[in-house]
């Protein structure tokens, strides 16, 4: 075996936060020997342990950068650089910062300040042995999410962050802010976070319950604002908004978002919830469209996050149908109702 000691890393050749903190493989590879960690460690001298094999190579309190990566760096497994390389970033393996820490990096205003937070939630795969400790709050998820980067950290997804910040909040409020800025700031779709909520087994706590409810109405009503917004802006037919359909004396047939009947052309959002009778709703709602669309009736279908993310499309899809209505037979005639 070859006992040689790699040549050290010199500490200057970093910047910022990356030569602030560091763990103890870090300096090992920077020629630091564990004697000398210990000796700048001791009381009153220039570094200070922050973490489990984590320090802070300054006296004082750590800002709020250091323990987001201070945090990382314990949880995850930081690469060493090789011999020759000389990265800037660290990397910290399959770790994430999750939690009311990642709604903070995501921009939430609803969220606490990092600085403010006594943890710092960091998801690992559930096969890592971990404790937490000090400010790191140990996550385990048995399939990690992919990571977005932000300020050059790797932070859980909108929806996996808010059910972690979820599972340790007990304010019904605080719950209900964070889920509501989650989908008026456009962060994602309300069928996102219940997905996450119910993988995580939260949705028997009645406060969340609760929330969940008002956050299925608030993407509800911004969905039907984008589908107004799309008529007005791309200059489509006005249709009637909101309305049951039925045959003549026969059975109610379903609700839809909007119908021009002169074509009979129906768009129908999709904002249902992900839950535990996913299979059942999906059916029902499938029946329904089968249905109208035997009687003559062309049903577009559309999702909030379609109307969201290419609202254009969608006004070009509906407008096509409307378009195709003439070479059609023509479709059953129904009573049409305010619902």
């Amino acid at each position: 075996m070859n006992n040689t000691p790699l040549s050290p890393l010199p500490l200057s050749h970093l910047s910022d936060v990356h030569s602030r903190v560091l763990s103890t493989a870090q300096l090992r590879a920077h020629g630091v020997s564990p004697a000398r960690i210990t000796e700048q460690c001791r009381p009153g001298g220039p570094w200070q342990p922050l973490l489990p094999g984590v320090y802070l190579l300054h006296p004082g309190a750590a800002t709020s950068e250091e323990r987001l990566h201070g945090a990382l760096l314990y949880a995850g497994r930081p690469v060493i650089p090789a011999q020759g390389d000389r990265p800037e970033t660290p990397r910290f393996g399959e770790a994430m910062v999750t939690g009311l820490a990642a709604l903070a990096l995501h921009g939430f205003s609803s969220a606490p300040a990092l600085l403010s937070l006594d943890r710092i939630d960091i998801l690992v795969p559930r096969t890592r042995r971990l404790r937490s400790t000090g400010c790191a709050r140990i996550v385990r998820a048995h399939s990690l999410p992919r990571p977005e980067e932000i300020t050059g950290l790797p932070v859980a997804p909108v929806p996996r962050a808010l059910a972690d910040a979820v599972a340790e909040l007990t304010d019904a409020d605080a719950v209900r802010r964070v889920l509501t800025e989650a989908v008026r700031g456009g962060h994602c779709e309300p069928g996102a976070v219940v997905t996450e909520l119910n993988r995580a087994r939260l949705l028997s706590r009645t406060h969340v319950v609760d929330a969940v409810d008002s956050l299925l109405a608030e993407g509800r009503s911004l969905a039907e604002d984008r589908l107004y917004e799309m008529v007005r802006l791309h200059g489509l037919p006005d249709p009637v908004w909101n309305v049951d359909l039925r045959l003549p004396g026969g059975p109610h047939l379903g609700g839809v978002d909007a119908y021009w009947p002169e074509q009979s052309v129906a768009v129908e959002l999709d904002t249902r919830a992900p839950r535990h009778d996913e299979d059942a709703l999906w059916s029902e709602y499938a029946r329904k469209r089968e249905h109208l669309e035997r009687l003559g009736i062309t049903v577009v279908h559309i999702t909030p996050k379609k109307l969201r993310e290419s609202l254009e499309q969608q006004a070009t899809v509906v407008r096509t149908a409307l378009m195709a209505a003439a070479d059609r037979d023509p479709a059953a005639y129904l009573v049409v109702l305010p619902r």
